[in-house]
């Protein structure tokens, strides 16, 4: 191949295998299962707006983790919705940090 060509071609059997392997880490995000309890909706719902304030303010995961004082990884775990280590008072303690004045209406 000609210096500065680019080889566009399928990656050999060795990269697929690596590819895969480093995929096969990653803990990617979840979503809320249409057979959701009402306690999982509103938790997603808390978790959504960590996502809409990271988007209106324009930051990183790692600036709004240092904006709420926690761990980038535990900030990672709310933005990809994996919620399980969290309880629905921490969530809430967190967001009201950045959201001191959203208030939330439980229904019964």
């Amino acid at each position: 191949m000609p210096t500065g060509e680019i080889n566009m071609g399928f990656p050999d059997a060795k990269k697929i295998k690596e590819m895969a392997e480093k995929l096969d880490k990653v803990d990617g995000t979840l979503s809320l299962s249409p057979s959701a309890s009402s306690l999982e909706r509103f938790r997603f719902e808390i978790q959504q707006e960590f996502m809409k304030y990271k988007l209106e303010e324009g930051i990183s995961g790692e600036e709004l983790s240092e904006r709420l004082g926690v761990d980038k990884a535990k900030v990672s775990k709310i933005l990809r919705h994996r919620l399980d280590e969290f309880s629905t008072d921490r969530l809430l303690k967190l967001l009201s940090v950045i959201r001191p004045d959203l208030e939330y209406k439980i229904a019964s």
